[in-house]
């Protein structure tokens, strides 16, 4: 017999739960509608953030593996790599000291630039995409991000209208340091947590303030300190620490600097607030401080006294060191910039301090003209930013790339640990939030208000700030990674995680070979290359390793094109460095320069070679 339909009461549940379901995807999507009409300002302000931070970067676009940017591909390459190790994070094979560099010793990546949790967080696009893919992605995220979380601290804890807001955070995240820091430091431009950090440290100083009035009691006396709102403040405080140590430290030690030089003046100006909510302040830094070490604890003694960790810094404040007349002059980078004016910094990715005079001059009237309002805030704002800036010039001052023997604050610091191993000229880095903060008052007030201020103030803002306003970064083609790499075709001479030894090997002027193991997802070791280690005199810090004999010898080789006389010493040295690397082949792309003279050479050191793809191995 066949089965009876269903009755009216068994139907009649899956009607109730069908239209139930249906009631609930229309409740979300008003919800979603709601939402999004609630924070459409908001929402505007991003999208504009994105389109522009992809045009600035639009180069990298069309071929993120076949283009690079033409003011610093070293260090993108590097930063592939980077991103490719942290990847494999997600693979389960990854550590602080990883073995996919500078064979047999390891690279100590708390040592080096690597943003890790960036790295950790985009492995799903790196693995699927490829580094290159990562980076040019990050490189505009970074951008945007950071002037969206600017916009948002200054809209939503400083209660800025929208238009002052926007153009303070367009400042934050598109000045002309950050513009030039994209020049493949990752590590610099990934600043969007520095404004949760910021709000995070005023939502526990308001907390701490027994004498503060809370918000839902407007009409009641103060009740105390806010021991919940306390605690919730110096936990988040805590773990946007210690994300940021893993993404970029420098750019935290530059903001907890800033933020010190700013709360001690505003408590200077308001005695009152710091005998009251001192105790209770520091009580919560204490506790953010303890949580935040309880994960930083191990990872920061690997970094500085682990294997392969540095102590010290290896860039010389003397050098890296802005020159005081470029503080009045518009960087390279910006429509109106010059590129003359690069002669007053180290090099393109260091134009940190090129704000113009126009912003310089439309800055120092709106604090002048804001201080009656927001006397204490304007006051710790103009402290911080002559403190920083002074600190950026350096141990000696520079004026128009003459040095004038007049000795700088920054000496007053050099040689102290951490202080050490950050830039000097990078301080200038901490006056673009100062800065913008300064116009948001400013404009602000003048929205706020009536007659002819109401367009005057924000006009001149706008002023300012065009002369500044950033320009596409330069790109350029390079070369095609081989195909015996990208074919996968590096498994039939070494096994995944051995040593492969490009030649030329890689090295921090010319690290190309790297690109070799962020296309294969280092899968693959290299011996030498372009990282931070102890090899410097009495292990300190420098810049790559020493070369093995005959990793000089094909470097002279790949570069003057004569190929040498070979004997049996060259031969025995060339066995013992394979030895030493822990190499299972060593390979010959066709693209190598004089490769030709370098396949001889190695024919005479190792023997026949074995053609695989487009590249020439051998066995070692």
């Amino acid at each position: 017999m066949s089965s009876a339909a269903p009755t009216a009461p068994d139907a009649a549940p899956e009607q109730a739960f069908r239209l139930a379901d249906r009631v609930n995807r229309r409740a979300w999507a008003v919800r979603l509608l709601a939402a999004v009409r609630r924070h459409r300002a908001d929402l505007v302000v991003a999208l504009v953030c994105a389109v522009l931070a992809g045009w600035l970067t639009h180069g990298l676009w069309p071929d993120p593996a076949g283009r690079t940017l033409a003011l610093n591909p070293e260090d993108q390459t590097l930063y592939e790599w980077f991103l490719a190790v942290d990847a494999r994070a997600l693979l389960g094979d990854f550590s602080l000291l990883t073995d996919r560099l500078n064979a047999p010793d390891g690279v100590n990546l708390m040592a080096n630039t690597t943003v890790i949790a960036l790295g950790i967080v985009f492995a799903p696009v790196t693995l699927l995409l490829g580094a290159p893919v990562t980076f040019a992605l990050l490189a505009a995220a970074n951008l945007a991000g950071t002037a969206v979380a600017w916009y948002l601290l200054f809209h939503r804890t400083m209660r800025a209208r929208r238009l002052a807001a926007a153009l303070g955070g367009g400042l934050c995240g598109f000045g002309p340091g950050m513009i030039s820091q994209t020049n493949s430091h990752l590590h610099m431009t990934a600043q969007w947590l520095v404004p949760v950090i910021v709000w995070l440290v005023v939502r526990l100083l308001r907390a701490s303030d027994p004498g503060a009035t809370p918000a839902d009691r407007p009409h009641r006396p103060p009740a105390g300190p806010d021991r919940r709102r306390m605690f919730s403040s110096a936990a988040g405080l805590a773990a946007a620490v210690i994300a940021q140590v893993f993404i970029g430290e420098e750019v935290l030690f530059l903001a907890a600097l800033t933020l010190l030089v700013m709360a001690v003046s505003y408590a200077v100006a308001d005695r009152d607030l710091l005998r009251r909510a001192l105790p209770h302040f520091a009580g919560g830094l204490a506790v953010a401080t303890g949580l935040a070490l309880l994960v930083l604890g191990y990872p920061l003694w690997f970094q500085f006294a682990g294997p392969q960790g540095v102590a010290d810094g290896m860039f010389s404040p003397d050098y890296f060191s802005a020159d005081l007349s470029s503080w009045w002059t518009i960087s390279p980078l910006s429509v109106a910039g010059s590129p003359e004016s690069a002669r007053l910094t180290t090099g393109p990715a260091e134009y940190n301090s090129f704000l113009g005079w126009p912003l310089l001059l439309v800055t120092a009237a709106c604090a002048i003209w804001v201080r009656a309002g927001r006397r204490r805030l304007v006051l710790a704002c103009v402290v911080a930013a002559l403190a920083m800036g002074a600190l950026s010039l350096g141990p000696e001052v520079v004026l128009g790339g003459t040095r004038t023997a007049l000795p700088g604050p920054y000496a007053l610091l050099a040689g102290l640990p951490v202080v050490d191993g950050a830039l000097p000229m990078r301080f200038g880095l901490a006056l673009l939030p100062i800065i913008a903060t300064l116009l948001v008052l400013a404009v602000d007030r003048a929205l706020r208000s009536t007659g002819r201020t109401r367009r005057l103030v924000p006009l001149a803002v706008v002023a300012a700030l065009l002369p500044i306003f950033p320009t596409p970064l330069p790109t350029a083609e390079r070369p095609a990674v081989p195909e015996f790499i990208t074919g996968g075709h590096w498994r039939q001479c070494v096994r995944p995680g051995g040593v492969l030894v490009p030649v030329p090997l890689p090295t921090p002027k010319e690290p190309w070979p790297m690109r070799w193991a962020a296309a294969a997802d280092a899968g693959f070791g290299l011996p030498e290359g372009f990282f931070i280690g102890p090899y410097g005199r009495g292990g300190t810090a420098a810049m790559g390793t020493f070369k093995q004999p005959t990793s000089s010898l094909l470097a002279d080789v790949a570069r003057r094109g004569d190929q040498p006389a070979i004997g049996d010493e060259q031969r025995r040295q060339a066995a013992r460095d394979a030895d030493f690397w822990g190499a299972s082949c060593v390979a010959l792309a066709d693209d190598a320069p004089h490769a030709d003279s370098l396949r001889g050479t190695l024919e005479q050191l190792y023997g026949p070679g074995t053609r695989i793809a487009d590249a020439w191995t051998w066995r070692v």
